[in-house]
């Protein structure tokens, strides 16, 4: 009590996973969107999109796979992941909305779009409420991580902190430009539909630092930052729809959502459901110390790709 909704708000590994985490390792990605979208590439902005929170959600499994004490989603399972959980998913069927219903735009943006941001803001403050003021926890056991403030041990002076990270920051959004160039030559100059370049080459590519501050992450024990990183990254890769939207000119992006991104949008709002329910049940301990939702995430998304090539 008394520290208020930014005390709670950045003392919390859930949210600094959300916000600082998985907003700064999201730059590649929103920069390749908007260079795709900019340079007339709408298909592979949005592939670009969902694939990379599909690939990063399969990274939450690598992560239960290193982790070997006890199934990751049991240790690390929080009101604030489940919830950022739940957003992600209501947040994946807004493009879907806009896509089905009537192709309106108002200077070549469309209401969609400053709705994903409104939502994703909102889901943040309710993210921090239950933080503050939890109306129910999950039950604790010996493996059951906590959500708590630690001691601060680095003699780096927070100044120095900052730099580094606003530099590291500025070398992986150079790096986002460079992928969605490269994203860009790929699927003008191959016979590979721009769906498939983004789901699987650029979206990849520009979720691999997740997946390193994933696995750091779980390494030093910081499990809530770990899952709240990815879930909490996910749903700001949404709004890379948003930005991407913005860059688009001929019109609404949504419009030229084709069917294989549909099916990329419905296979990671499935994955995302597993997931919550794995973060639900919490399964204590699987196969070889693997979660149930860990194996089921991993086959699906196995399986979209094949689907995706062979369509």
């Amino acid at each position: 009590e008394g520290l208020g909704f930014s005390g709670v708000l950045f003392r919390s590994e859930a949210m600094m996973g959300a916000l600082f985490l998985g907003g700064s390792t999201s730059l590649p990605g929103i920069i390749t969107s908007v260079t795709a979208a900019w340079n007339g590439y709408p298909e592979l902005a949005i592939s670009n999109a969902v694939g990379g929170i599909a690939a990063q959600t399969v990274f939450l499994a690598v992560a239960d796979i290193c982790y070997r004490r006890a199934n990751l989603e049991h240790a690390a399972a929080s009101i604030a992941n489940l919830i950022q959980g739940t957003l992600l998913t209501t947040l994946l069927l807004i493009p879907i909305l806009a896509y089905a219903g009537p192709d309106i735009s108002f200077w070549g943006v469309h209401p969609a779009t400053p709705v994903l941001f409104f939502a994703y803001c909102f889901g943040l403050r309710m993210v921090s409420t239950v933080q503050s003021r939890p109306m129910w926890e999950p039950r604790k056991t010996k493996d059951t991580t906590f959500d708590q403030p630690e001691q601060d041990l680095s003699q780096t002076s927070l100044t120095k902190l900052w730099s580094q990270f606003a530099i590291y920051a500025l070398i992986v959004a150079v790096c986002g430009y460079l992928i969605g160039q490269s994203g860009i030559a790929i699927a003008s100059q191959t016979s590979l539909s721009e769906s498939l370049v983004g789901t699987l080459l650029t979206a990849v590519s520009t979720s691999l630092p997740e997946l390193v501050t994933t696995i750091a992450a779980v390494r030093n024990g910081a499990l809530m930052l770990a899952v709240g990183g990815i879930i909490g990254g996910n749903c700001f890769d949404l709004l890379f729809m948003a930005f991407a939207d913005v860059a688009y000119r001929p019109g609404s992006i949504y419009s030229a959502i084709s069917a294989q991104q549909l099916f990329s949008i419905a296979l990671t709002a499935l994955m995302t459901g597993v997931l919550i329910l794995g973060l639900l049940r919490r399964q204590q301990y699987g196969f070889a110390n693997i979660g149930f939702e860990s194996v089921l995430i991993l086959g699906l998304y196995l399986s979209g790709v094949v689907i995706l090539f062979l369509g």
